[in-house]
């Protein structure tokens, strides 16, 4: 089976266009979305209907979770709980009712996928784990987890006695056999110092994993973003 895993889109519907242009050369069988659908970018009703239409899997984010729980919201930083107001105030009732209803992690081809952190954490990140918790996580035998969260591309895997850390860049790589756990990086919001747009390819048989890099039109998703009243600071952290 080949999957096609997205992570943190932020309402950011061109990030999220070239994606699906770019995977059209794949034969993909399936798409998982790790949460965070919304948030930060300017579109987040078209990108939540985008991503239904294509039969996305998906799994709850830290944004998702703010909105079904207003409550949740108090942990955000003044900022982002602005734009997750406004936010909130652009999505159909429809939408409201499709996040309400998603699960904190997916199950598929024997592997794990979440927001934040396995086996079903949608806040905690990936890079706060000490070695271990890393440990105790690969010590119950899962070999392949994704996640999302930090906004970039790093592999985790158990090496022997020992964890060992990588950041991932475009191409193809094979998780080891010992355990795992692949943070897919942003569609919508990288944070690795890279602007393009970011998914993974899982080949579940040939048991690899390619890193796609997509460059987007980021001019528009700027002009949008100031046009629905988002802080200034969601458009200018995207160049």
């Amino acid at each position: 089976m080949l999957v096609a895993i997205l992570s943190d889109i932020h309402g950011n519907l061109e990030a999220l266009n070239a994606v699906w242009a770019d995977m059209a050369a794949f034969a993909v069988d399936e798409i998982v979305c790790l949460g965070d659908m919304i948030g930060y970018g300017p579109n987040p009703d078209e990108v939540l209907q985008s991503v239904r239409r294509r039969g996305a899997l998906c799994c709850l984010g830290n944004h998702e979770l703010g909105i079904a729980n207003p409550a949740e919201r108090s942990w955000f930083n003044e900022t982002a709980r602005k734009g997750l107001d406004l936010t909130a105030s652009l999505l159909s009732a429809g939408s409201l009712a499709y996040i309400a209803d998603l699960p904190r992690f997916l199950l598929l081809e024997g592997a794990r996928f979440v927001h934040g952190f396995p086996p079903d954490s949608v806040t905690d990140y990936l890079f706060q784990a000490k070695e271990h918790r890393l440990a105790c996580w690969f010590a119950r035998g899962e070999a392949l987890t994704f996640v999302g969260h930090t906004h970039e591309l790093v592999l985790v895997s158990r090496e022997g006695d020992g964890i060992e850390r990588r950041d991932l860049g475009p191409g193809t790589f094979r998780p080891g056999a010992g355990g795992c756990i692949v943070n897919a990086g942003s569609v919508g919001q990288p944070r690795d110092g890279n602007n393009n747009a970011k998914y993974l390819l899982w080949d579940s048989a040939a048991e690899t994993v390619e890193v796609r890099f997509v460059p987007y039109d980021i001019a528009t998703t700027v002009a949008r973003i100031r046009e629905r009243g988002f802080p200034e600071y969601y458009g200018s952290r995207l160049w």
